[in-house]
């Protein structure tokens, strides 16, 4: 379950580091993603949340990519001990890793390093070396839609669920492929300093501040008649009126389709049913209001459409592992105005 770190104050500030393990074999577009996404953060006196460092398994050097090209790595193996979270993303060289389920004695000694309590996440096929570590045994885990069938079957003791862009099991978190990586920093920031700072990081980045659905949308099936109708005016007009009562046969109606022609057609242009995406839009709605305004939670349930405080402590609870109330004091407690500079250069 997620966790909201405690703010510090200003006499012990110190930027959150974070270590990119660069393993030969990597993708150059996710070894940029960590780089670009908490490379942005500041807060009201300029200074970076994060520091991110870029390390290798062994002395600082070339490191081989899949590319037409080899990336310099300026730090070694000892940079992981240095580190609050770890980040693995993918490789196309992962050897005994990905074919065994096994770490190379090169890459245990320099994951031995890590200290506990370090948090750890992978972009995509980067899960194998997790996995591989032992850090996701009975835990749940994605990567790739293509690979989880394959990773299943060399990991049985892991919870694979291919059907969502990350999952946030606290101290560890895995993504699915490629652009999914962007998703899940972009929710590591969120978690650490919350909605808007990450949704200045995801402006200036030009993406999403969160995407809807997961990873079902992107999984290859026969194009649809483009003379169908699509969901979108019914999501716009749902986000319009998070706070009333909707039911699917008001969204099914705004396109004219019978409910059952509508559920389906949502899930495969969304990733999830329209009870599930109502509840997320209602779960960054109540987010939002719980960080910039000083309305009650009473008050904040129901501009959320939850109804209830109670109804909306136990989606915040499932959601976020954390009370409304907890999670209020945790990012009113940094202030405002570092948050509405946060990512400026």
């Amino acid at each position: 379950m997620s966790s909201v770190p405690e703010p510090r104050t200003p006499s012990d500030f110190r930027p959150h580091r974070v270590a990119v393990l660069a393993l030969d074999g990597l993708l150059p577009f996710e070894l940029g993603i960590p780089h670009r996404i908490f490379g942005r953060p500041k807060d009201a006196r300029g200074r970076h949340l994060y520091e991110v460092v870029t390390c290798s398994i062994r002395p600082p050097g070339p490191v081989r990519t899949d590319a037409d090209f080899a990336i310099q790595v300026e730090h070694g193996p000892e940079a992981l001990g240095t580190a609050d979270t770890v980040i693995i993303p993918a490789s196309y060289e992962l050897g005994p890793v990905f074919e065994k389920g096994v770490l190379t004695d090169e890459l245990a000694a320099a994951f031995a390093r890590i200290r506990p309590g370090t948090r750890l996440a992978s972009i995509c096929t980067g899960v194998y070396v997790l996995a591989a570590a032992g850090r996701l045994d009975g835990r749940p885990a994605t990567t790739h839609w293509a690979d989880a069938e394959r990773f299943q079957r060399l990991f049985p003791r892991i919870e694979v669920d291919a059907d969502v862009l990350f999952i946030d099991d606290g101290d560890v978190l895995t993504s699915a492929g490629v652009a999914a990586g962007i998703d899940l920093c972009l929710h590591m920031v969120r978690r650490d300093h919350g909605t808007a700072i990450a949704t200045e990081v995801a402006r200036r980045t030009v993406v999403p501040p969160h995407r809807d659905g997961g990873q079902a949308q992107y999984i290859h099936r026969p194009v649809p008649d483009p003379q169908q109708s699509s969901t979108t005016t019914a999501r716009a007009w749902a986000l319009g009126r998070l706070h009333e009562p909707i039911q699917l046969r008001d969204m099914a109606d705004q396109e004219s389709m019978s409910v059952r022609t509508f559920t389906r057609r949502f899930r495969e242009e969304v990733g999830s049913s329209p009870g599930q995406w109502l509840t997320q839009q209602r779960v960054e709605r109540a987010r939002h209001l719980l960080e910039s305004t000083d309305l009650s939670v009473d008050q904040v349930a129901d501009a959320a459409g939850f109804g209830t405080a109670q109804s909306m402590r136990q989606h915040l609870q499932a959601a976020l592992g954390v009370t409304p109330t907890s999670y209020r004091r945790t990012f009113r407690a940094a202030g405002k105005a570092d948050r509405q500079v946060a990512g400026r250069s």
